[in-house]
């Protein structure tokens, strides 16, 4: 195969490229809301607290009345949370909070250090609450790894979306969450990112196509790490082979690939980006260039909580008639419905 590296199966947690450190993805089909914006529904046979069995289609993950992972912290990346369906409560320790989703991204930049919680509100108490998150972890450079944290949103309203059709009039749609697609360029990123640089050549696009639709992806530089994960649909043909929905495809930024969809609507998370190129260390929410660095992060979480936690409990959630928000650590408010 010219085009293609690798192949990989894909799970809950993606494998990536540098500058990536993985992707998690998350598909829930929660059922109807209770009064307390958890599942109206027995959790009897679920491991409350550690709940990742995917019994009966979905998850409490950490959660024990509200699905999602209560107050844990973060250092030395960045979280880029992209929830298509369903909503998330972020609560920090900061002071910072917000609710989105439906389409929302939420670009929070750890770097010195931050707590942050993550649930997922069931809101609709008529009918089933679904979840698609994907969370891509992107890594910072030595040089940015003590820069302040800071999170900024990318409403779904203001992202720049691209529809174009194929010979046969089939619809091909790109969702530009990071870099340029056919001319047209993103939102900017959290100002620290290793994507902030136009040079780090840094893209995450959500990919759609028609079915039978065929798309040619557009080539890049050379040394870029690129990936196609192709998440929902039946099947594709590529390079002479077929291959069905739940894989991820690294690709050869220089070499021309047309991807060809099966019968069924096809999804696809597209991410490149220079690769930054320092040794990484990795222990759980920490991710430094040594491991004696990784020893002092702990040891300064346990000494100072990367500044407390200033909420009522560490699976908070936000007042359940709010609409999606965003309250910053400066003050600054964004309403959105």
């Amino acid at each position: 195969m010219k085009a293609i590296q690798k192949v990989r199966q894909l799970g809950s947690q993606w494998e990536t490229q540098d500058p990536f450190l993985f992707c998690a993805y998350h598909l829930d089909q929660y059922p109807k809301g209770n009064d307390q914006m958890g599942p109206d529904a027995s959790l009897t046979g679920r491991n409350i607290g550690m709940d990742f069995n995917g019994k009966d289609g979905w998850n409490m993950y950490h959660g024990r009345t509200v699905p999602g992972f209560p107050a844990h912290a973060h250092k030395g990346f960045e979280t880029i949370t992209i929830v298509e369906r369903g909503l998330a409560d972020h609560s920090d320790s900061l002071g910072a909070a917000g609710r989105f989703g439906e389409g929302d991204v939420q670009w929070m930049t750890a770097g010195k250090g931050v707590q942050h919680s993550e649930m997922f509100p069931l809101l609709n108490t008529e009918e089933e609450n679904p979840l698609l998150l994907f969370q891509l972890w992107l890594n910072l450079p030595k040089a940015s790894k003590t820069v302040p944290a800071h999170y900024k949103m990318l409403w779904h309203e203001d992202i720049p979306v691209v529809t174009h059709l194929d010979e046969e009039d089939r619809e091909i749609r790109v969702k530009v969450i990071a870099g340029t697609y056919e001319g047209t360029r993103a939102l900017s990123p959290a100002p620290d990112s290793w994507a902030a640089k136009k040079e780090n050549g840094v893209e995450v696009w959500l990919v759609t196509l028609a079915p039978n639709a065929t798309w040619s992806v557009p080539t890049a530089a050379a040394g870029l790490n690129r990936t196609l994960y192709f998440y929902e649909g039946h099947e594709i043909a590529t390079e002479g082979y077929k291959i069905p929905k739940g894989h991820g495809l690294d690709l050869v930024p220089t070499e021309e690939i047309i991807i060809q969809n099966g019968d069924q609507k096809g999804f696809f998370l597209f991410i490149q980006g220079k690769p930054i190129g320092e040794p990484v260390a990795k222990q759980g929410p920490f991710v430094m260039n040594t491991y004696q660095e990784i020893n002092d992060a702990i040891t300064e979480y346990r000494q100072t909580e990367f500044g407390g936690w200033p909420w009522p409990s560490h699976d908070h959630t936000h007042d359940k008639k709010r609409g999606r928000f965003a309250i910053h650590a400066d003050g600054t408010e964004e309403i959105r419905d």
